[in-house]
């Protein structure tokens, strides 16, 4: 590949639904910058650069987007979620959001000039619950509910500058997050039940859609929140 090629930096990039956005990406013909804490899966690629990375360090994103002209994807997968009603108090509570929300926001607040200059795409994450408030997790679902909107807030302000801000908002995917409701029968069961399509979602079908949002073939989308869920919000 050329010394042209795109570039697209991806938080949460080592694990999960993030890391199935770097394999499609990388496929994708991007080279891409995956951030995170920790690695799932090692992959050796030559156009991939793996950086530990804290999406809650204001330094260390200035000194990031320092480092680039022009960004043509930027994905926000990283996040968190605290059980054991840990997000019913303010400590919890604060750090899901400056996680989940704050993080996003950053990341996309400093890259601004970059993103602009290549004309690029955002793909931030939301959840099933944007929709659905948890009843156990009320942090999570105040973070996934607040990148929706502001998913739509800079998708109105930054289309004239050609940058598209979209979202996708997963459902119930074989993941890590989801891990303890699918090993547990009382709730695996339900749950299957009401996703019309009776199954639980793939981590590359999640990427695959973030692959189309960041590619010219959604060109004229714009403002966007994605259910990727089966058909479980509309059961």
């Amino acid at each position: 590949m050329s010394d042209a090629r795109k570039i697209a930096i991806v938080t949460g990039g080592g694990t999960g639904l993030g890391q199935a956005c770097v394999k499609q990406l990388l496929a994708d013909g991007f080279k891409v910058w995956s951030l995170g804490l920790d690695v799932e899966e090692k992959i050796d690629h030559p156009d991939l650069v793996e950086q530990h990375f804290d999406i809650t360090d204001g330094k260390a994103i200035a000194e990031l987007a320092g480092s680039f002209e022009g960004v043509d994807a930027l994905v926000n997968a990283a996040g968190t979620i605290l059980h054991d009603r840990r997000e019913f108090t303010n400590e919890g509570f604060d750090k899901v959001m400056e996680v989940n929300f704050r993080g996003t926001q950053q990341l996309c607040f400093a890259l601004e000039v970059q993103l602009k200059a290549s004309r690029g795409a955002i793909v931030n994450f939301a959840s099933m619950w944007s929709i659905f408030g948890s009843a156990g997790n009320p942090a999570y679902s105040a973070s996934k509910g607040a990148i929706e909107s502001f998913t739509r807030a800079l998708a109105a302000s930054w289309a004239a500058d050609g940058v598209r801000t979209n979202a996708v908002a997963p459902g119930w995917v074989k993941t890590r997050m989801a891990v303890n409701a699918m090993s547990n029968p009382d709730r695996a069961g339900p749950i299957l039940k009401r996703i019309p399509m009776a199954r639980w979602g793939e981590p590359r079908e999640v990427g695959q859609v973030v692959g189309f949002l960041a590619s010219p073939a959604a060109s004229y989308i714009n403002g966007v929140t994605l259910p990727i869920d089966g058909g479980y919000a509309i059961a």
